[in-house]
C-alpha cells in the first residue's frame, strides 16, 4: 500500500509517517519503481503501535525503546516494565507541577478584582512584584 493507504489504515497522518521515517523510527517495506514508499501490514501494525504509545504520552526516545523491545522476541518483560514505570513517575511529577500551577493561578485569580481598576495581582505576581501568591487575600469587590 502507498503512504495514503498506510495512513488511513493506521490512523497516523502521512506527514507523521514521513517524520517517523526521517528519524528512522519506521521504514517503508520498499520503494516502487517511481520511488514511492510501499508499506505492508507489518509497517501499518508498527504505526498503530507508535500511535498508541504517543497517545499515552511516551517521548520519542521512549517510543523508540519500546518499539525495539516490542520487535525483540527475546526481550525480558522487566525491561518493558522499567520503561513504563519510569514514564509513570515522569507523568506523576508533571501532574504535581501542573496542580501547583493551577493552585497558584486560582489563588491569583481569586485575589484579582476583575474590575475596571488597573491594579492586578496576577500581573504583579508575574512581574515578580506581587505578594498575592504568598498572602491570603480578600477578593476585591466587583
Amino acid at each position: 500500500m502507498n503512504i495514503g493507504e498506510a495512513s488511513k489504515a493506521s490512523g497516523v497522518s502521512a506527514k507523521m509517517i514521513r517524520y517517523y521515517e526521517e528519524i528512522r523510527l519506521i521504514r517503508p517495506k520498499a520503494r516502487s519503481d517511481n520511488n514511492y514508499r510501499i508499506y505492508g501490514e507489518d509497517e501499518v501494525h508498527g504505526l498503530r503501535f507508535i500511535k498508541r504509545e504517543r497517545s499515552l504520552g511516551f517521548s520519542l526516545e521512549e517510543t523508540e525503546r519500546l518499539l525495539a523491545l516490542w520487535q525483540d522476541k527475546e526481550r525480558e518483560s522487566g525491561a518493558v516494565k522499567q520503561v513504563a514505570l519510569s514514564h509513570i513517575a515522569d507523568l506523576e511529577r508533571r501532574i504535581a507541577e501542573m496542580s501547583a500551577m493551577v493552585k497558584t493561578l486560582k489563588h491569583l485569580a481569586h485575589c484579582c478584582g476583575g474590575d475596571k481598576r488597573p491594579d492586578c495581582p496576577i500581573l504583579e505576581d508575574l512581574a515578580g512584584q506581587g505578594d498575592a501568591a504568598d498572602e491570603d487575600c480578600k477578593p476585591r469587590r466587583r
